[in-house]
């Protein structure tokens, strides 16, 4: 029997799901293992092999490929814990990641940081001036070589750098993306002097026009390129003495993974892998169902996540912002903040309320866990408002406390309000779905969609007792539930789901439109590149398909919009559609009339992914129509909306549901991995896979 196993390491929980090539799926949760993440995902493999009645060293071995979505490189990144980078850039440029093309203090902040101007400021420079070394070379815009490299000269300066602690080389040129011959001859040069060191080259890592950004990128990427490698490779080795045969794969940003042996040499596309799990689940799942714009909200132990599937595509971006600094990586534009069930509810000195960002993570976790918690989390509350039953968290293999989290609510929210615990309760729950419903509102409304057009999906361990209260605020009409093996674990369902992917980009800045002979050039030399990365993955394709796209602006103008290209070589009519293309996106996203056509066209840079179709795909299979209708297994009183207070709520035990059955609200339903609220108002219909899909029939 061949498998395909999908494991999500979260800051709180690890989720692993299975499916094997005769439709049979699992999904099993425990706890996350900070800060050695690889014993987490050593004992979820058991425990998905005691799900599946199996020894995990049988699983293993008719295992074709394991997906993991990583929190190594982000984690890094944000903690600090990076390797230290020695940098080499052009003679004269060294203060350029310094002076951070002047959009360092606002970049990634929202206007009214911006204008805070005495509590913000630049981040530090990712490389201390000490580890930055200038090097003789030039080449200029068209590619030519103006100045040759100095090779005794770098040679010197890889010396100095390893002298003063570099424990890996970020490499930088100027024009580098146009002709990268200077810095392929300085990886030379570097492995030459110091055999092994990591080293990353700008051409390879961001070949894209932009000083700042690209340097930047590439600096972050040797940051972290190391600590991914020695995550890697002993988790591998420990795999392979398991008895692991297959292939390790690694998701990244972009929706795709690649071979874990590849993954290092471009570390910083694995930075949002841990978020683009359940949105690649979404694109999945929407197939089967049939949904062609989906708002995907992924409501974990830590976090809260929101992304969009439009017209069956996942939205992606192709630069975003981490730490204030620009960053150069086409991924799933999945937007994040910490609002997840370990979010920590607190007041601050002027008396308000908050509820995150800071989460109690698996370690102590909510006070309701008994393990040295004593902060009030959005989890305790959810305990205390009656949506979750304390006997059946995790499937009844953890035992909450209703009094700890009582006392924790009562001691650090409700005493210093001058509110009762009940009261205290309800504006947590207030605060929690407000703010997750203005992340969503934000999400869609920013990519110039309404979001009564979607579909919204909601997973997660947290996401399904929350979902009917800020889709409500939202005024989306309907809303899926996963449910079956893949509730709770539906970003490791998503992994496994995925395929390879991998992205080829080549700034050429020129007018548009171009002569047809040198934009279709273009995209050939970056589909020869994709086809040789794709045969280095050592896999076999089912299928590989291409997909391209041009980032155009009007002339002279900064805001550059991604814009898809057909497939094949174009001509002048051909080219023409794409301008069109560009100029219909553009007012979808700032609005009809805000382009400028008598300006003219600029293509900036051309992009294309190839997607390595992966053989095995989890299939969900139906669950069979119900016999009779859906029966409570009890009741109890809960809190679901502010308007209505306590009421009496039928219990549903999910196991005893199938295909037909419907569950009006006030209810709650008890999953193994999940529980679903469904406030007053709502109806709740299983469907033939298994999932919950909750509409409101009145207000």
């Amino acid at each position: 029997m061949a498998y395909v196993i999908g494991i999500d390491i979260g800051g709180t929980f690890t989720d692993a799901f299975v499916a094997d090539e005769g439709g049979r799926v699992a999904g099993v949760k425990t706890p996350s293992t900070p800060p050695d993440f690889a014993r987490g995902f050593l004992t979820v493999l058991d425990e998905l092999s005691a799900e599946l009645g199996v020894a995990t060293g049988a699983l293993l071995a008719d295992t074709h490929y394991i997906v993991h979505g990583t929190t190594s490189t982000l984690n890094a990144l944000v903690t600090g814990d990076v390797a230290t980078v020695g940098f080499l850039t052009t003679r004269g440029h060294g203060d350029s990641i310094a002076i951070m093309n002047l959009e360092g203090r606002y970049a990634g902040l929202g206007s009214d940081q911006v204008q805070d101007m005495v509590r913000t400021d630049k981040p530090r420079p990712l490389v201390p001036p000490q580890l930055i070394r200038e090097i003789d070379e030039r080449i200029d815009h068209k590619g030519s070589v103006v100045v040759e490299l100095d090779e005794q000269g770098t040679r010197t300066a890889v010396r100095e750098l390893v002298a003063a602690g570099a424990e890996a080389i970020a490499v930088s040129l100027l024009w580098s993306f146009r002709n990268p011959a200077h810095e392929q001859r300085v990886g030379e040069i570097v492995a030459e002097e110091v055999p092994g060191l990591y080293v990353a080259l700008s051409s390879d890592v961001s070949p894209r026009i932009r000083e700042y950004a690209r340097s930047a990128t590439t600096i972050m990427n040797t940051q972290v390129g190391p600590r991914l490698r020695d995550y890697l490779r002993p988790l591998e080795v420990e795999l392979r003495r398991r008895g692991f045969s297959g292939s390790l794969l690694v998701m990244q940003g972009s929706g795709g993974c690649v071979d874990s042996a590849d993954a290092p040499s471009r570390a910083i596309t694995t930075i949002g892998s841990v978020l683009t799990g359940g949105v690649v689940g979404c694109t999945r799942l929407a197939d089967e169902l049939g949904h062609r714009n989906v708002i995907s909200t992924d409501m974990g132990g830590t976090t809260f996540l929101a992304g969009l599937v439009v017209d069956g595509e996942a939205v992606s971006t192709t630069s975003t912002v981490l730490n204030q600094y620009q960053v150069n990586v086409p991924m799933v534009d999945v937007h994040t903040i910490g609002a997840g069930g370990g979010a920590i509810a607190w007041v601050d000195a002027g008396g308000n309320l908050h509820v995150g960002p800071r989460s109690a993570g698996a370690r102590p976790g909510p006070a309701c866990y008994g393990e040295g918690g004593t902060e009030p989390t959005v989890t305790d509350v959810d305990l205390l408002l009656g949506i979750v039953n304390p006997d059946n968290f995790l499937g009844g293999r953890k035992q909450l406390s209703v009094e700890l989290a009582a006392e924790a609510v009562r001691a650090k929210i409700a005493e210093p309000l001058g509110l009762t615990v009940d009261e205290a309760c309800a504006a947590i729950y207030a605060i929690q779905n407000a703010q997750t419903a203005d992340l969503v509102r934000k999400v869609v409304v920013t990519s110039g969609q309404d979001p009564r057009d979607f579909v919204l999906y909601a997973f997660g361990g947290a996401g399904p007792m929350h979902c009917a209260s800020y889709a409500a605020d939202l005024e989306i009409g309907e809303v899926v539930v996963p449910l079956g093996p893949t509730a709770a674990v539906f970003s490791a369902y998503g992994l496994a789901a995925s395929d390879i992917v991998l992205t080829a980009e080549l700034s050429s800045p020129t007018n548009f439109p171009p002569d047809p002979a040198e934009f279709n050039g273009a995209f050939q030399q970056l589909r020869s590149e994709l086809d040789g990365r794709l045969a280095a993955q050592q896999l076999r394709f089912a299928d590989v398909e291409y997909r391209s796209e041009a980032d155009l602006r009007y002339t002279m103008q900064l805001a550059e919009v991604a814009t898809p290209v057909p497939v094949g070589d174009l001509d002048e009519a051909g080219l023409a559609g794409v301008g069109a293309a560009f100029s219909d996106r553009y007012e979808q996203l700032y609005g009809k009339g805000s382009g400028f056509a008598e300006a003219g066209l600029q293509l900036i840079t051309y992009r294309t992914r190839a997607v390595g179709v992966l053989p095995i795909r989890p299939r969900l299979t139906p669950v069979g129509p119900a016999d009779g209708d859906a029966r409570p297994v009890t009741s109890r009183r809960v809190f679901l909306d502010a308007r209505r207070g306590w009421q009496d709520a039928d219990i549903y035990d999910y196991r005893h549901l199938a295909e037909g059955h419907e569950i009006k609200g006030p209810a709650v339903v008890e999953a193994p991995t999940t529980t679903v609220a469904l406030p007053e108002g709502c109806v709740g219909r299983v469907d033939r896979l298994g999932n919950l899909v909750i509409r409101y029939t009145q207000a």
